[in-house]
């Protein structure tokens, strides 16, 4: 079964990316991490067998995301907001005939490529796949069929994302499948425990390890 491994994406400008890390970090660093944080999940992206692998963005930002990215197809999404990129990421994939579509965040560099694997995996029996956040949203959500009623943009980025699409789901009788729970990295505590973990496993997402190796302040 084709496989496409979607990364939704923001051109990295100042005052636009992770800014609830703000309050904790100078703008041009956030910026920068950013940076660091989407090339890693490419490069995670890329250790995974899949058929394509694509960013996803808001229109505005495609030129940008193209000249920094040029390695990598950059998808302009319809509509504003995640909710909208995801259903866009969907829809385009999917009319493309790749018949599993897995969706990730750029926030989660440190996932192991298996996590991403048994994604793919787990909709060979289910028709959604999710991998849950701590914070009651999601890292990963993947489909086959791609229906954009599974998304409810008004509880987007919040904490009951996730149960808005398990609710969603339900209602559209499709079948759902989980992976490990996880985390985003949005507030300060999210950045300390990444910087924790890749202390001991910076070969997950190497740019971000270095970049938080040299700010010690953010371990814990």
């Amino acid at each position: 079964m084709k496989r496409a491994l979607i990364i939704m994406a923001k051109a990295a400008r100042l005052g636009r990316v992770k800014t609830r890390l703000a309050a904790s970090l100078p703008a041009e660093a956030v910026v920068d991490l950013y940076r660091c944080m989407i090339e890693d999940t490419i490069d995670l992206a890329r250790s995974v067998s899949t058929d394509a692998i694509a960013i996803v963005c808001p229109t505005s930002d495609v030129a940008d995301l193209a000249s920094w990215l040029p390695a990598i197809e950059v998808v302009g999404q319809q509509g504003e907001g995640l909710a909208a990129g995801l259903v866009s990421a969907f829809r385009i994939f999917l009319d493309r005939g790749y018949q599993r579509v897995v969706a990730i965040d750029g926030d989660s560099p440190q996932l192991p490529p298996e996590t991403l694997d048994k994604a793919f995996q787990l909709l060979d029996g289910a028709d959604v796949v999710v991998g849950p956040t701590i914070d009651g949203g999601y890292y990963l959500v993947g489909s086959r069929t791609g229906q954009a009623e599974l998304f409810d943009t008004q509880r987007m980025g919040t904490g009951s994302a996730l149960d808005s699409l398990m609710a969603n789901a339900q209602r559209l009788s499709l079948r759902v499948a989980l992976t490990e729970t996880g985390y985003d990295v949005d507030e300060a505590e999210d950045l300390a425990r990444l910087a924790g973990e890749l202390r001991l496993f910076p070969h997950r997402a190497r740019r971000t390890a270095a970049w938080l190796a040299r700010r010690p302040e953010l371990h814990r």
